[in-house]
């Protein structure tokens, strides 16, 4: 059995390709999902070992980092959505046998995530201290920490060719690839932190703005290793010299998947600088601890992501092979394991939420804002998987409208305005913030989970 185990994991770390579409469903999968649970697993670490460093310099620099990371998530959520067009495409064309369509496809992806990154490197730039503000920063910590935010929106470029790249790779099902990529970038971030942070030798103690220097040197590497791994002789897609120049039909393909696909993320995300607007009312202790909390969360969600990816990429290549009932095997399975990982968690973090908490924190006020929202989050975190395994298909088969709209339903239209009626109006504070996002969890796992037993997703086309 061991044996059996160290051959899949190893086989999984291989990228000399496999064919997804045969043999073992379960066998597939774990061979997709080993790889992207691994590179989510490192950035989940870097997230962590991040928080740690800024929160030795105390909570103003922890404020910074949480306010701007929120801001950034809809950086993050633009590329993951761009991402989704490429992963979707380049997985159904490899399904099709059709490698060189896949690099079309993957040309014209890239090229969008350089244009949309400069729309929003520019203004980001120009108005980062105007967006501290208006996420509740005192003019102190606006003071402290304009310059991270400065460098983390004008170097989101290197975010968003990760995202997008990784997705190429991870459509191809070569997750080993986009694995190695990300261990690279977060490995060089980790070790470069305490450096641009506190100083050592000739180069200066940055503060809190090292750490964007750090993240946004280890990403620009990771970039230049994905390119030089896209265009090697290995590579499962086919990039050409035409896979560069402008193609319209492809480009509005990319975009119609790619504009719902990011509007899903961007819905999700806008919900949660909304819910950190709330948080930042009550104080800089309740954003420390806050932040500490969902460093956490995300830290253990990260993984759960590349199972979800590895669906994604599963049920665009069966489909694409024509397997749709393969697909759908598939998807329950990832389900299950999902299912099983988050119940294990939730147990952990509501009874171990204080020492978690105050291994990232010291003050005792931000701490015991942590420990309230952990246990709160502990209490639904299986509803966290229950919805993000059928979604993440939904995503692989290029259906990216639905997910969108069933954002829009719990986190716009439930999930704020219970927040804010909870946190404020009825005075429960963060715990009432925390709360709200685990009953809109609650809400949208059913509503994901009854559209994709519906089944319309298997007739999509990209």
């Amino acid at each position: 059995m061991l044996n059996k185990i160290v051959k899949t994991v190893r086989l999984s770390l291989d990228d000399k390709g496999y064919d997804y579409t045969g043999g073992s469903v379960r066998k597939a999968i774990a061979l997709l999902a080993i790889p992207m649970m691994l590179e989510m697993a490192m950035e989940s670490v870097f997230a962590l070992v991040d928080t740690f460093f800024v929160g030795r310099i105390g909570n103003g620099a922890l404020t910074t980092v949480g306010l701007t990371e929120v801001m950034m998530t809809l950086v993050y959520s633009i590329a993951i959505g761009v991402s989704t067009a490429p992963m979707a495409m380049v997985s159904r064309f490899i399904g099709e046998k059709d490698p060189a369509k896949a690099g079309l496809a993957a040309g014209q992806a890239i090229l969008l995530g350089v244009f949309v990154s400069l729309l929003i490197a520019i203004p980001g730039f120009v108005y980062a201290g105007d967006l501290l503000r208006f996420m509740g920063a005192t003019e102190t910590v606006v003071a402290e920490g304009v310059g991270y935010t400065r460098i983390m929106f004008a170097t989101n470029v290197v975010i968003m060719l990760l995202f997008v790249i990784n997705g190429i790779f991870r459509g191809a099902g070569d997750a080993a690839k986009a694995m190695r990529v990300l261990w690279l970038a977060n490995g060089i971030n980790i070790v470069l932190d305490p450096i641009f942070i506190f100083g050592l030798g000739f180069i200066p103690a940055m503060g809190v703005e090292g750490a964007a220097v750090a993240t946004s040197i280890g990403r620009g590497i990771g970039v230049g290793y994905q390119l030089y791994l896209l265009f090697g002789n290995r590579s499962v897609v086919k990039m050409g010299a035409r896979a560069w120049l402008v193609n319209w039909e492809m480009q509005g393909r990319i975009v119609k998947i790619a504009a719902n696909g990011a509007l899903q993320y961007l819905i999700a995300s806008a919900s949660w600088v909304f819910l950190m607007r709330i948080v930042a009312g009550f104080g800089e202790a309740a954003v420390a601890g806050y932040t500490v909390a969902i460093r956490l969360i995300i830290f253990t969600m990260l993984p759960a992501w590349g199972l979800a990816n590895a669906a994604a990429a599963f049920t665009g290549q069966n489909l694409g092979a024509k397997k749709p009932d393969r697909a759908e095997q598939g998807v329950w399975l990832a389900l299950k394991m999902t299912v099983i990982y988050f119940g294990v968690l939730s147990v952990l973090y509501y009874f171990l939420a204080g020492p978690l908490v105050q291994g990232f924190v010291k003050d005792a006020e931000a701490v015991g804002y942590g420990i309230e929202a952990l246990r709160v989050f502990a209490i639904g975190y299986v509803f966290f998987g229950l919805g993000m395994i059928p979604v993440q298909a939904l995503n692989g088969a290029g259906d990216t409208r639905m997910p969108m709209l069933m954002n829009f339903a719990c986190f716009w239209l439930l999930e704020i305005p219970l927040g804010y009626w909870l946190g404020l109006e009825m005075g429960y504070g963060v715990e009432g913030v925390v709360w709200a996002v685990v009953i809109a969890e609650v809400v949208l796992s059913g509503l994901a989970l009854w559209v994709f037993t519906r089944g319309k997703w298997k007739l999509m086309e990209v």
